[in-house]
């Protein structure tokens, strides 16, 4: 009994060593795995953070215009893809500051069959009585030219909202575009729009116009009055 006894407890340590060895050698491998897990998370937190730290590169310093312009003057191939992307920059018109500057130097109202409406741009933005007269029925576009200068201006764009006894009566919002400097005038005519007609739709209108970028920056606000009449004012 006590032989079989000692067999069977033997057998038992057998066991428990080959399981304990089973056991460590388990821990071993999971150590190892673990390891890797750690070197390879490791590294993915390494990529993770080198592609932050590229997408921080990427966004970069903001440039001048000028200093774009003058960082890449010796490399031939990328001073040609600018001018492409650019135009001609002329560098009398680029500054040192990176914010663009636009000017609205003419406004004109223009109807098929008739002279050009010259619009006078008071310095307040305020002009003083009637803007304009325009007849009612009448197909006619808004036309203006402006100028650029210091840096590329992005998303140009041209609102305008008219009221009639202080009700809102019509809205309009139109993206001009992107525009480097030069010296000469940029001109942009809007899409051709026909006037209301009848005894409601004749009268007095208030209205404000803006040009503005991106930023919503204002380079231009302009609030006036303007009446719609059975005919054009007499010139």
């Amino acid at each position: 009994m006590g032989f079989v006894d000692e067999n069977k407890d033997g057998g038992e340590t057998s066991c428990e060593n080959k399981n304990l060895k089973e056991k460590q050698k388990m821990e071993e491998n999971e150590e190892e795995n673990m390891e890797d897990d750690d070197h390879h998370h490791h590294h993915h937190h390494e990529d993770e953070d080198d592609d932050h730290h590229g997408n921080n590169l990427q966004l970069g310093p903001q440039y001048t215009l000028k200093e774009q312009l003058e960082k890449d003057k010796d490399d031939e191939s990328l001073r040609r893809w600018k001018e492409q992307l650019l135009g001609s920059v002329d560098f009398d018109n680029v500054g040192e500051t990176l914010e663009p500057e636009v000017k609205i130097v003419e406004l004109s109202i223009i109807s098929p069959g008739r002279s050009d409406i010259v619009l006078p741009i008071p310095e307040d933005g305020k002009p003083k009585g009637l803007w304009f007269t325009l007849k009612e029925g009448s197909r006619y576009s808004l036309k203006f030219s402006f100028n650029v200068s210091n840096n590329i201006v992005s998303g140009l764009k041209y609102t305008n909202t008219v009221w009639k006894t202080a009700i809102k009566v019509d809205s309009t919002k139109e993206m001009i575009g992107t525009f480097s400097p030069q010296p000469e005038a940029y001109t942009h005519v809007m899409p051709e729009e026909t006037t209301p007609s009848g005894m409601f739709a004749r009268g007095t209108y208030s209205a404000k116009s803006k040009f503005l970028d991106d930023d919503n920056k204002c380079y231009l606000e302009i609030n006036y009055t303007f009446d719609i009449r059975k005919e054009w004012a007499a010139t």
